[in-house]
């Protein structure tokens, strides 16, 4: 079977920075499993597992733009310290959901100074080259539902 459109696929990977820093893995891990053609893994990643069969063991370098995106200053904010009053135990590296002008998105405290935090919208590997090394495992059709859902269910996938 062939990697395409409604499958679900089961992968191992092993994701690297430029600096071949280990940024994932599904090493000595339950393997990965998504659904082809509805957006379950980044762009480039997707593209590149089209057509692959089980067994197939590649690299792949994916350009930013086609990971998490390019790094975009716009959604670094620096706001007034008071605005987050009702956090006495804030500090670098928290995680907020907030209602944008881009729609929901999460945020990160990325600095705290006496009167200002600043946040930052960036996917933290935004900007970042990505190389994966992959190995497909295995490839099912997906069920209707599944299909229905846009991502994969039970064992290894979502649960309702």
């Amino acid at each position: 079977m062939t990697i395409s459109k409604n499958k679900v696929v089961t992968m191992h990977y092993h994701l690297t920075n430029d600096n071949g820093d280990v940024l994932d893995s599904s090493q000595g891990a339950e393997p990965l499993l998504y659904l082809q053609g509805h957006n379950n893994i980044i762009p480039g990643l997707e593209k590149e597992m089209e057509g692959k069969n089980v067994g197939d063991k590649f690299k792949v370098t994916i350009e930013a733009k086609d990971g998490y995106g390019e790094y975009d200053e716009g959604l670094v904010q620096k706001l007034p310290k008071e605005q987050f009053a009702q956090f006495p135990e804030l500090t670098v590296g928290m995680r907020f959901h907030i209602d944008s002008n881009y729609g929901p998105m999460v945020v990160q405290v990325d600095e705290i100074t006496d009167s200002e935090v600043t946040i930052n919208g960036n996917h933290e590997l935004a900007g970042t080259r990505l190389t994966f090394d992959v190995e497909v495992v295995e490839i099912r059709d997906a069920s209707q539902e599944e299909i229905d859902h846009g991502h994969v269910h039970g064992p290894g996938g979502h649960q309702h």
